[in-house]
């Protein structure tokens, strides 16, 4: 998660998102962030890139996967930094397989990380977002969320319930003030994809160009692609949107 001061130059209390998401677009956006991961190093890196700019940033090392973990988390941004403007759910896994390939456990498993997360999280932050009204909360999903894929049944399942958990949430607290949306990106070149990739048996260099070819804008999105939305949505200057879902896959879903 990350927390923060300043969120678009407007907010002052700043943004929380977590896990692997792109703290640092919105750092240059003018928020200061905590980053929630479990990964030290990753914090460690990511948080030394930040602070290299002159932004404010609060490495905050837990599992999601750990009840306690999100409130925790939220905690410790608004320790740093005295309140709480946004909230960034970024975490997810992908095991790729059909309902009857997936066991208990491993549903379980994507289930936890994917949604009940999201949950935790929106759970922990909101009572501090409704102390001054303008929050945001930014949960990601996925193309997969709205269309649904190929042998991810967990995957799909838990991305169309984070999309629907975002709707309900914009209903119940948007009279406090507080705005939720969803991204949802499509074909974007992370390690997540190229692991994807990889477990269907797909040479990840041959993937992302048979993806690119698939799409309209004849290419597969970047992390800043899906960064710039977020910033967006997490800001102001969003103010009158809540309960959309914006997907994120140079015209996949479009061309059907």
């Amino acid at each position: 998660m990350n927390a923060g001061e300043q969120l678009g130059g407007v907010g002052d209390r700043g943004c929380v998102r977590y896990r692997r998401g792109h703290p640092i677009r919105l750092a240059h956006d003018g928020a200061s962030v905590a980053i929630v991961d479990m990964n030290r190093e990753h914090l460690e890196n990511v948080t030394d890139q930040i602070r290299k700019t002159g932004q404010q940033a609060h490495p905050v090392v837990v599992d999601l996967r750990e009840p306690e973990a999100a409130d925790m988390a939220v905690r410790s941004a608004v320790d740093t930094f005295g309140g709480l403007d946004a909230l960034v759910t970024a975490a997810g896994i992908s095991r790729r397989s059909s309902i009857v390939d997936t066991s208990e456990e491993l549903w379980n498993h994507v289930i936890t990380v994917n949604l009940t997360s999201v949950f935790r999280c929106c759970k922990a932050a909101i009572p501090w977002m409704r102390q001054k009204p303008g929050g945001a909360i930014v949960t990601v999903g996925s193309a997969w969320g709205v269309a649904g894929g190929p042998r991810a049944a967990a995957y799909a399942a838990s991305k169309g319930a984070v999309v629907n958990l975002t709707r309900a949430l914009a209903i119940d607290h948007g009279p406090e003030g507080i705005r939720a949306n969803s991204v949802c990106p499509g074909d974007i070149d992370t390690p997540l994809l190229r692991s994807e990739m990889e477990q269907v048996g797909i040479d990840p260099k041959e993937g992302l160009l048979e993806s690119a070819a698939s799409r309209p804008v004849r290419r597969v999105g970047t992390v800043e692609d899906v960064a710039a939305a977020i910033s967006f949505l997490a800001s102001p200057e969003s103010a009158y949107i809540t309960g959309t879902t914006l997907v994120i896959d140079g015209g996949w879903l479009a061309g059907g």
